[in-house]
């Protein structure tokens, strides 16, 4: 077997379940992304809708072992967590991103000691002080399409963001470049007026003053410092299995065989239900990279997308299921009589939105088992939900939906809880429980299996 390139073996740790966990409950393991911060690779950027790379390597030690090329597929790849992790263990690698911001972070990453080298990086970066120290105007104009309540950033900001994008155009390397792009966009939210809390919002909104002012290059080239040296970490590895590394920029829904029959394991976690905001927490790193050219490019994605962007089903017509299911039925038909005189901002919007994910939901899996081949098997973490106060098991939604399509349900593990009490439930999505009384929100890996 050839060697593999370990750079996260420090935090092995044999007794721990993978599919088992709460790091604060009797010592077992949270997958949460925030376990990546410290990760070569996975920590150039944060990823709130994410899973954490110890997650993925203890699901591929407990599931795949030490096969040698094995095929790892993630229908939802977002920023690479189990494509990288699989490239680590030897294994060829497909994934589908819809989201053109993730799949450049997922195609960059997953280059890392092979078509992107760390000294190209390092050169770039002393290439972009002298760039930034001799132009003291930018070519690039700001994007037109772009459209937020307030200046995203402020004018000498935005200026310094504008010539880092002249610079970035400058350089010849498609890799280098790629890396320069990814790390003006990991970091560019932090010295702009909007935050993440943790949906995208301006700063005054979350009681944060404007950012008038912010070192916008040194930010920059730390960020890609940091980059490169991951990247020469991956360099000085004893051997880097030279696998399979694929990245389609489209979405999963759409494909009918995705090579069917070929892969043995596959590890993802499609959307949340009450992460609605997915796509609209990534406009500006879509709008400012140049990753969509216009309005209409943007709201592809959104409809296109696994658990659509709320606004972009809420007014239509009742979205009926598309396959028999009686109790998601039901718990459509009380969303729909749920705060009826708040029109689509009641349960009727809400009942089309979950409509859609779980019609959708039915779509990736019938896709899923046809891309695995006999025997393989699918780890899908989820998140519960509560909608116009309405809670939504969807871990076990999923399993039946699963089972419809022709896997066997072979578990369904608990992988973290939380608790959240009456300041979330009288939100727009969670209205309609009382004020105070707490309710349990987990996420959880459900284990289908291809039948033999």
């Amino acid at each position: 077997m050839a060697a593999l390139v370990r750079v996260s073996a420090e935090l092995k740790a044999s007794d721990m379940s993978p599919l088992n966990g709460n790091a604060k409950d009797g010592g077992r393991y949270d997958p949460a992304f925030t376990g990546n911060r410290a990760h070569p690779l996975h920590r150039w950027v944060p990823w709130v809708a994410g899973y954490s790379a110890k997650f993925v390597d203890d699901v591929l030690d407990t599931y795949n072992g030490r096969a040698v090329r094995s095929r790892v597929l993630d229908p939802f790849a977002g920023v690479g967590t189990t494509l990288v992790e699989a490239r680590l263990h030897g294994c060829d690698t497909v994934g589908f991103e819809l989201n053109p911001w993730p799949a450049l972070v997922s195609r960059i990453k997953l280059a890392a000691g092979k078509e992107l080298r760390a000294e190209s990086l390092r050169s770039a970066v002393t290439a972009y002080r002298a760039f930034c120290a001799s132009h003291p105007r930018a070519a690039r104009k700001v994007p037109t399409g772009f459209k937020s309540n307030i200046p995203f950033f402020s004018p000498s900001i935005e200026r310094k963001v504008l010539l880092t994008l002249d610079f970035i155009d400058s350089i010849d390397d498609p890799w280098t470049r790629g890396a320069f792009r990814v790390a003006l966009g990991s970091v560019m939210v932090s010295f702009s007026n909007y935050t993440y809390e943790p949906s995208l919002g301006s700063r005054p909104g979350a009681g944060k003053a404007l950012i008038e002012r912010a070192d916008v290059e040194a930010i920059i080239a730390i960020k890609a410092e940091q980059m490169a040296e991951d990247i020469q970490t991956i360099e000085r590895a004893a051997e880097t299995p030279d696998t399979e590394r694929t990245v389609y920029n489209t979405s999963f829904l759409d494909y009918a065989t995705v090579e069917a029959g070929t892969f043995d394991l596959a590890i993802t976690s499609p959307p949340y239900l009450n992460n609605y905001h997915y796509i609209r927490n990534t406009r500006p790193q879509m709008w400012w990279l140049g990753l969509v050219s216009d309005a209409e490019a943007q709201k592809q994605v959104e409809l296109r997308s696994m658990g659509k962007y709320w606004q972009t089903v809420r007014a239509g017509d009742p979205i009926h299921l598309t396959f028999g299911h009686d109790e998601l039925t039901r718990t459509l038909r009380r969303l729909r009589a749920t705060r009826t005189a708040h029109g689509v901002y009641g349960g009727r919007g809400w009942a089309n939105y979950v409509g859609s994910y779980f019609n959708d939901t039915y779509r990736y899996l019938t896709v899923l088992y046809a891309a695995l081949r006999e025997g393989g098997r699918a780890v899908v973490v989820v998140g519960n939900s509560v909608v116009q106060g309405i809670p939504i098991p969807v871990e076990k939604h999923v399993a039946e939906i699963g089972k419809l399509v022709g896997f066997s349900h072979e578990a369904t593990n608990v992988l973290r809880t939380t608790r959240v009490g009456g300041s979330i439930l009288n939100s727009s999505v969670r209205r309609g429980t009382k004020t105070g009384v707490d309710v349990g929100l987990y996420e959880a890996a459900v284990i289908l299996r291809r039948r033999v």
